[in-house]
């Protein structure tokens, strides 16, 4: 029977794994864990202190990355949270909203900034009116060739949302917008700072608030497809054209893909935009092992933060010291719980499809048997994608504790294979918990 104070439906969609925590709403937060403690920095902090005291009142440019999904978007609804109380008006938008991320090129990321920074100050009562996109409004559309209707006095973010919505499925339509738009890229890009960005930021100042803040999330999952003259998407928008990236009039946080850290051109990547890029790592659940025969002990303090996830989405009103005695409303021993936390890996989407997929099965307290039907249908999912120079690949990060080069990133990182943590010594690198348990490793530890 379920305890009195779950309640299970409201559970149920606390779990989901693709709801992300804005932490600027009350009912959300009450979700939030904060785990900088475990994580070797607070790399939110560090962003908002650059934007509020680095500044001097000139536009900043940072880049973010990490896992997908080990909870870059909740930090950046949190950054989000705490520039608005500090007086900045901040635009954050995804932009798999306006791209095709498996085809983006400098323009569309202008043009959907455009977009967001003008639809943000027409909710904010702020008219802006740049003159010069009247006139590209009617351009594109001559030479798209096909009608868009535009009214005279058309708000910037519906021309340009109208754009996105013709081409955005139409590899043609956008390859001809393209070569028209490509150059123009710099008069747009002046446009973009003299009569959108420049005008808001007056604007906003006259309000009250201390300037503009952009937020461009999800550019990390741009394909790391090549372009037809071989660079590799990341490495065209980000090194190859970072330089008008980070020209913006105003303080802009991309997230970039994970890949260009172990690229050949992190040194430009770092050198273009004046910035080293912030990595969020996972949250550690197991101390750093010098051997890989060794047994990994637990990190209490990444435990004990995950285990406070787990809680608070069943017991968000109840103060975190008195969650730890409802364990057994949700499991059947405080172990299960344990073991649910140590094989995420301290992967925060991982740990909520782990016990999402528990929920599927049967009402809390979820059984030991349960759990392990769960982990088991994860463990062969990904053993299925592992080849043998795979785990070869993987052998070699166990004993050397780093990944290095492009290949071993998109080999072992984007597959989750292994993850990066951080500690008192700098980061490193840990095989998936969950693929320490297979025959295959522990073999290969057997024989080492």
């Amino acid at each position: 029977m379920l305890g009195e104070r779950l309640d299970l439906v409201k559970f149920y969609k606390a779990c989901n794994p693709s709801k992300t925590i804005i932490v600027g709403h009350p009912e959300d937060k009450q979700y939030y864990i904060d785990f900088a403690t475990v994580r070797g920095s607070d790399i939110i902090r560090e962003l908002e202190r650059t934007i509020i005291l680095l500044s001097g009142n000139q536009p900043t440019c940072q880049l973010f990355t990490g896992h997908i999904g080990c909870g870059k978007s909740t930090e950046l609804f949190r950054l989000k949270d705490q520039l608005e109380k500090r007086g900045y008006h901040v635009v954050y938008f995804e932009s798999s909203e306006d791209l095709d991320m498996g085809d983006v090129d400098i323009s569309d990321i202008l043009l959907a900034i455009a977009r967001q920074v003008s639809e943000s100050m027409e909710k904010a009562k702020i008219k802006l009116k740049p003159g010069y996109f009247q006139k590209l409004f009617t351009e594109v559309s001559e030479v798209l060739q096909t009608p868009i209707q535009f009214s005279t006095e058309a708000e910037v973010s519906i021309g340009i949302a109208k754009i996105t919505a013709k081409t955005k499925d139409s590899p043609k339509l956008r390859s001809r917008l393209r070569q028209y738009l490509e150059p123009r890229t710099n008069t747009i890009l002046d446009s973009i700072n003299q009569e959108l960005l420049g005008r808001a930021n007056l604007e906003l100042r006259r309000l009250g608030k201390q300037g503009l803040v952009v937020i461009m999330d999800n550019l990390d999952r741009v394909n790391n497809s090549p372009k037809s003259w071989g660079r590799t998407q990341p490495e065209y928008l980000f090194v190859d054209r970072g330089e008008q990236l980070k020209k913006l009039n105003c303080h802009v946080v991309y997230t970039i893909p994970l890949t260009l850290m172990f690229s050949n051109d992190y040194g430009r990547l770092s050198s273009r935009f004046g910035v080293k890029p912030k990595v969020l790592p996972m949250v550690p659940v197991q101390t750093r092992c010098r051997k890989p025969t060794m047994t990994p002990r637990d990190y209490e303090p990444g435990m004990a933060l995950l285990q406070q996830m787990v809680l608070a989405r069943a017991f968000p009103e109840i103060p975190s010291n008195e969650r730890l005695k409802l364990i057994p409303e949700l499991f059947d021993t405080p172990e299960t719980l344990n073991r649910l936390c140590r094989v995420s890996g301290g992967h925060m989407r991982r740990l909520l499809m782990l016990l999402y997929s528990c929920l599927q099965q049967e009402d809390p307290p979820f059984s030991h048997e349960c759990l392990e039907n769960v982990i088991r249908e994860y463990r062969d999912d990904l053993l299925r994608a592992i080849s043998f120079d795979e785990w070869d690949l993987l052998f070699q990060v166990v004993q050397n504790q780093k990944v290095t080069g492009e290949k071993e990133c998109q080999t072992l990182l984007r597959s989750m294979f292994v993850f990066e943590y951080r500690d008192h010594n700098g980061n490193w690198f840990g095989i998936n918990p969950v693929l320490a348990e297979a025959e295959m490793y522990t073999d290969w530890v057997n024989s080492n």
